[in-house]
């Protein structure tokens, strides 16, 4: 990058770059090398630039947000020590028992996250988590596919925030149950791929708690005046290590209160 890269025109040039990434699974360097110097707030920037872009490619809109790297495993995963967050499109969302082509990603890995909807909107700063519980409509099953434009996952955080958190898709079950009466930090989870479980955490691993990480993000969004809005839903983060899938595999998430969801990778 021959300019200096807080640049708005710099910026807005690695954002070209990685939704050509996505468009042609064709995976870029780390942005951080090549001796640009992008900090957090140049990688939120290059977020909001990858948003235009598949807004304008693929039409839909902003459905709620995710919440990446919140759990000790995925931060050890991948070598950073903080969580980072992104919007959700519509077009990236599905049902549950979706079958996902892999031929419109790059390197996908698997997550169980606990989804919150939102009945009431949330606007920071100063949100407490018992604001954010009372905001909290239900929870949902989920089941997030991660994937990476930035070449074999050699991602600082950086890179994944500019990558639009590394999304890649969601898949939702249909059924969204209220929190009165039970605890979100105790929901246990076991995910398994064609039968054999790969993977078990408890809604815990979310920041100590998914209804916290919400109050988190709501706090965390509050110097760029976006609110969260009643309706939208808020991935919570991922409850284990996360797992690459492959043609054929069907992956199924049973948490305890939620029930179950699947995806299918074809």
């Amino acid at each position: 990058m021959s300019r200096d890269a807080t640049d708005p025109d710099a910026l807005d040039e690695v954002a070209a770059r990685l939704h050509r990434a996505m468009v042609e699974r064709t995976p870029i360097p780390p942005l951080t090398g090549g001796g640009a110097d992008l900090d957090v707030d140049d990688a939120y920037r290059i977020q909001q630039g990858l948003v235009r872009r598949i807004l304008a490619a693929d039409g839909g809109r902003v459905v709620g947000y995710k919440l990446g790297l919140t759990s000790t495993p995925m931060q050890e995963m991948l070598g950073v020590d903080q969580p980072d967050y992104a919007p959700v499109l519509s077009s990236m969302v599905h049902d549950d028992g979706h079958t996902i082509a892999l031929d419109r990603l790059i390197a996908p890995r698997v997550e169980a996250e606990i989804a919150l909807v939102l009945d009431q909107p949330l606007r920071g700063p100063g949100v407490t988590a018992m604001q954010a519980w009372r905001a909290v409509g239900g929870a949902v099953a989920a089941i997030e596919v991660v994937d990476s434009r930035i070449a074999d996952w050699q991602i600082g955080l950086v890179d994944t925030i500019a990558d639009l958190a590394s999304s890649g898709a969601t898949v939702l079950s249909p059924r969204v149950v209220p929190i009165d009466g039970w605890d979100p930090r105790l929901v246990g989870m076991a995910i398994s791929r064609d039968g054999v479980v790969e993977g078990t955490g408890a809604g815990a691993a979310a920041l100590g708690n998914p209804v916290a990480a919400v109050a988190w993000l709501a706090n965390t969004l509050a110097p760029y005046d976006v609110e969260l809005e009643a309706g939208w839903f808020v991935m919570t983060g991922s409850l284990h290590r996360a797992f690459a899938v492959a043609p054929g595999d069907t992956v199924r998430a049973d948490f305890d209160r939620l029930g179950p969801v699947t995806a299918h990778f074809a």
